[in-house]
């Protein structure tokens, strides 16, 4: 018995490794891909329409569609939260309050002031970006409700699944009330009638 319990626990120790690895691994691919929306947007916007002056600027709006872009798609196939989602959003935001205005302090700071190519910092922020988000969606942001979709479709598909039972009391009852009813109204409309 203790040897089955020992079994029954590795397995489900390997299966949530697994999963949580998975979980890792999707949200890398979703962050590729949020960097590289963030990397075109920055191009373009700092080489093509403000040209070299206001990194900031560029940095800011390439750095807003990046994390909408991330968050989107990793809160339903990373997460895969049915949480609240103006509160997830929230909750996001509140992390970006805080590091948008750190990662644009030392942007500027590294950018400006130490002359290092704008390039190599965005990588270094994003980098960090990366890690910090992964954390803190993981632990603050999704917290209670990982997996809560899979949990609610799976419950919804049960209720599908079940057969429907069919009950002759319930029926009969009915069954006695309808024509019970029935008969009332039809003495009704020949009372009206007698009228």
């Amino acid at each position: 018995m203790k040897d089955e319990n020992k079994e029954i626990q590795q397995d489900s120790t390997k299966s949530n490794k697994k999963k949580e690895a998975w979980r890792f691994i999707k949200f890398t691919l979703f962050s590729i891909s949020a960097g590289i929306i963030q990397i075109v947007s920055f191009t373009i916007l700092d080489e093509l329409i403000f040209v070299h002056n206001n990194y900031w600027v560029s940095y800011l709006i390439s750095l807003v569609l990046s994390v909408l872009w991330n968050f989107t798609f990793n809160r339903k196939f990373t997460f895969k939260s049915a949480n609240n989602v103006p509160k997830a959003m929230f909750l996001t935001f509140l992390f970006y309050v805080v590091f948008t205005p750190l990662s644009t302090l030392w942007t500027k700071f590294f950018t400006e002031d130490l002359q290092i190519n704008e390039y190599i910092i965005q990588a270094g922020t994003m980098i960090i970006n990366f890690v910090t988000e992964f954390i803190y969606q993981k632990f603050v942001v999704f917290r209670n409700s990982i997996d809560s979709a899979e949990k609610a479709k799976d419950k919804k598909e049960d209720r599908v699944d079940q057969p429907i039972t069919y009950n002759p009391n319930e029926d009969s009852t009915t069954s006695s009330e309808n024509t019970e009813s029935e008969s009332n109204s039809e003495n009704t409309v020949n009372n009206q009638k007698d009228s």
